[in-house]
């Protein structure tokens, strides 16, 4: 079996129809939650894994990780994948229907990790830096790691930029060293 298969195409029949009913985006938040439950809610992973569990159960399980009111064509995927026996995909087809969204939307993923918490209007200005690079939409999250010493590193896309203290003073105990 083929997972990375299966998930594309269930997550983009899910698109398409998301993309007619016009609530997409509602969809695509939704997913999101639905990813996140997934990898922090061990006992979430081993519902969907759980032969005992009826479709019922699941189902309603499944529901409950939305806080909003999930859209009708949602409620229907889930419904379909759960009828066809694909429950342990679903992971995988929320975060193909999320990666398949960002680029019909031209979104693109950043990351900021500062040793420090940052001000708003530096985050902002990593996000018009990105947005200015790629034309796209910037979906953007920090982290503040001590551990990087100081500085950053920026992530998006396939691009990552290490401007952190850390990696400067890794880069010197090797070149000390060689």
């Amino acid at each position: 079996m083929d997972i990375g298969l299966i998930s594309v195409r269930y997550a983009l029949a899910l698109l398409k129809g998301a993309q007619e009913a016009n609530n997409e985006t509602e969809v695509y938040n939704c997913m999101q939650s639905l990813f996140n439950a997934f990898l922090e809610v061990k006992p979430l992973r081993e519902a969907m894994n759980n032969p005992t569990l009826s479709k019922g159960q699941k189902n309603q399980l499944l529901l409950t990780v939305f806080q909003n009111e999930v859209p009708t064509i949602l409620k229907r995927f889930i419904t379909l994948v759960l009828n066809e026996s694909r429950e342990e995909l679903l992971q995988f087809m929320a975060a193909s229907y999320i990666t398949l969204y960002r680029k019909d939307k031209n979104i693109i993923s950043g990351k900021l990790i500062t040793a420090t918490e940052v001000t708003p209007e530096m985050e902002q200005k990593m996000a018009d830096m990105i947005k200015k690079k790629t034309n796209g939409t910037v979906e953007f999250q920090t982290k503040v790691d001590p551990e990087i010493i100081g500085g950053f590193i920026l992530e998006y896309d396939t691009y990552r930029m290490d401007a952190s203290v850390k990696s400067e003073l890794n880069k010197l105990l090797v070149s000390l060293k060689g």
